[in-house]
């Protein structure tokens, strides 16, 4: 935005049309000016692309659009953040005594820690903290904007027994522009924007969902706060269909189903590790023989890397400055064994369990002499990996201390790189509809401001990403949805981020592809050219799955535990009504495993029907069902999961009709 020397601004409207208006205006008065619909519809402005009050006056010559609840993504975020300052309003008002910390918009509501005078809050207290806030949206609060110096903020944040604030205030930049934001008396250290007031928010668009623990600034040596999440909507028809993907979500907790079917556990002897159970460790081999041949088939080539490195290297790899506070470091020395003394004298050199493979596989590479000839080097492995993860952050195995990649290195020279990332995108988008994932976005993410190399390598590695997905044989529905995000880049690399979306709408972010000209530079790694000099290669970075752990906890949820059969760890329970068929059942059961097929007998004198809601339960997708009457045929009673239905065929039908359904998607 220039400043202006004449009297009037020149504003800029989307369609071309420029309007002179006198200092002081505000966008407000320009929606007035061009209707009443307008102006009641308005609720913010974007000004030069920046979404800015409604009624704070412009500064100068700008282009000008007026932000509506059509806009969705603005509007819910406009609508998330003054949720939060209404709830940080009316717990203040109902438990006086509580201090405020902060409360940001988060990607579908708002959150605020506190800390409460007396008690922890709990969920009991939500009710009356949504009554209250209705109260405050019903006095149409307007939300005003006031620049204070730093002063005026320790001061006032002291004066009102605001010490976290106050703490906070006391450590921002001397000469930055510190803004608050009151809705009647309350106020907040905020730098906005609001919608014009609190009456523009939908009193039956929001909803208290749950509170937990919280520590200051995120450090667990300071305090425990109360924080209270919501999550707001622009009208009730939208809160009521997330509130329903809620409880479908809740039905589908990758925990609740990990259980229930046996696959999996956690314990606090090992935080963010997973005790795989049998069943839930065929799952796992399933989905690692499906992944190996298909990098197999795209001529990858698979290796294996040690755990533990030497710091040095770390710091060598730039990981030791960037990314330190995430590894598990250990300190390279004979533990003392004796009761007296330390366990550790603190002197040996220190090493790093690997929070990734990437230093590990430029070593590989480098070992012996490589020609222009020899690439690009496709370098896979399912690799464990440690990070150093804080307790409160982990969540089942979607997030965890101890995973697996399934990661992958390709060393290319500079005129191969669209190529290989095209064909990854392919190989990738292959594999997502293998397993049930036919909707998904690819994004770019950019560079961000803290990173490796100079703008022009930067630029060139954008180029070279955004080029390949559009080359790619991606679906065009896939392409249209293609978007950047910028800063989002990782501190060597611009990458692409493939997300999906599961059955329930939601979406999670897992493969990727990081075009990377740093590290090879740091590591030495080179090969020989065409011209007899030394060459550096470009190294990208790629998982499909992300790691196996998060993808299993999707595809748990996405399926909701009814696996397609090629994954199903038991794909069919031979289950008896009389004891006079347990022979034939044993008798069926032998045969269905010589022929490929994971099963079980239930034997147990029970009835089918109890038989048949535990075996639903666990969700065994077939149940072959076996009486007298069927031991004497050579025939089983097939149930489907999920169906009433009953399909009575011989044994040797049922074993081609499974054998069918149960080839990896790969090999049909």
């Amino acid at each position: 935005m220039s400043a202006h020397t004449a009297e009037m601004f020149r504003i800029t409207l989307p369609d071309g049309s420029v309007r002179e208006v006198a200092p002081g205006t505000t966008p407000a008065d320009v929606a007035a000016a061009i209707g009443p619909g307008l102006a009641k519809a308005a609720i913010a402005a974007r000004i030069d692309g920046q979404v800015r009050d409604l009624n704070r006056p412009f500064d100068g010559d700008t282009h000008l659009a007026l932000v509506t609840a059509k806009d969705e993504a603005d509007a819910l975020e406009l609508v998330r953040h003054d949720l939060a300052h209404v709830m940080a309003e009316a717990v203040q008002h109902l438990f006086p005594g509580t201090q405020i910390t902060f409360g940001p918009a988060t990607d579908d509501g708002f959150y605020y820690d506190f800390a409460p005078k007396d008690r922890p809050f709990t969920e009991d207290d939500l009710p009356a903290i949504e009554a209250e806030m209705r109260r405050i949206i019903a006095r149409n609060e307007p939300f005003t904007r006031e620049v204070w110096s730093r002063e005026q903020l320790i001061e006032a944040w002291r004066r009102q027994g605001e010490t976290f604030k106050a703490e906070w205030a006391a450590e921002l930049p001397d000469g930055e522009e510190l803004t608050i934001y009151r809705q009647g008396e309350w106020l907040d250290m905020c730098r906005g924007p609001h919608m014009p007031s609190t009456g523009r928010l939908d009193p039956q668009a929001f909803k208290l969902t749950r509170v937990s623990g919280a520590y200051w600034r995120g450090d667990q040596n300071n305090a425990m706060l109360s924080r209270i999440y919501g999550t707001g909507w622009l009208n009730k028809k939208q809160l009521d269909a997330h509130l329903f993907m809620l409880e479908e979500a809740a039905k589908r907790d990758h925990r609740k189903i990990g259980a229930e079917m046996d696959l999996f556990h956690l314990q606090s002897e090992a935080q963010g590790s997973v005790f795989w159970h049998p069943k839930g460790f065929v799952l796992w081999r399933q989905m690692e023989a499906y992944m190996r041949r298909r990098l197999d088939a795209a001529d990858y080539a698979e290796v294996k890397t040690p755990q533990l490195m030497d710091a040095r290297q770390w710091e060598q790899s730039g990981h030791w400055g960037k990314y330190r506070e995430n590894m598990f470091v250990v300190p390279d020395e004979v533990p003392n064994t004796e009761e007296e003394g330390a366990v550790l004298s603190g002197e040996g050199d220190l090493m790093a369990l690997k929070p990734m493979n990437c230093p590990a596989h430029v070593l590989i590479f480098k070992q012996g002499i490589k020609s222009y000839r020899d690439l690009p080097i496709r370098m896979a492995e399912f690799g464990c990996c440690h990070r150093n993860e804080p307790h409160g952050a982990l969540h089942g195995i979607m997030r965890v201390r101890q995973f697996t990649q399934d990661d992958a290195h390709i060393f290319v020279r500079e005129d191969q790189l669209v190529e290989e990332v095209r064909k990854f995108c392919e190989l990738l988008d292959s594999v997502y509809r293998d397993l049930g994932f036919e909707d998904y976005a690819v994004k770019l993410a950019l560079r961000p401001e803290k990173r490796f190399g100079d703008d022009a390598m930067w630029d060139k590695a954008e180029a070279e990403l955004r080029e390949a997905v559009l080359a790619s044989g991606l679906s065009d529905a896939i392409k249209a949805k293609f978007e950047e995000l910028p800063g989002e880049g990782a501190f060597y690399a611009p990458k692409l981020e493939f997300h999906l979306t599961d059955a329930i709408g939601r979406t999670w972010q897992v493969g990727t592809i990081q075009s990377d000209r740093v590290l090879p530079e740091r590591l030495d790694a080179s090969y020989v050219g065409e011209d007899g000099n030394r060459h550096r290669p470009v190294m990208l970075h790629r998982a499909i799955l992300g790691t196996f752990e998060r993808f299993i906890g999707i595809l748990i949820e996405h399926h909701a535990g009814r696996f397609p059969l090629w994954l199903s760890p038991v794909q069919a329970v031979v289950a008896t009504i009389v004891s006079d068929a347990d022979d034939y059942a044993r008798d069926a059961a032998a045969t269905l495993r010589a022929a490929g097929i994971r099963v079980e007998t239930d034997l147990r004198n029970e009835k089918i029907n109890y038989k048949v809601r535990e075996h639903s339960v666990a969700k065994v997708p077939v149940l072959l069902v076996v009486g007298k009457r069927e031991a004497e045929e050579g025939k089983v009673a097939i149930r489907r999961l999920g169906s009433q239905a009953q399909q009575i065929v011989t044994l040797d039908e049922a074993i081609a009709m499974l054998r069918e359904e149960a080839t990896p998607p790969d090999l049909r």
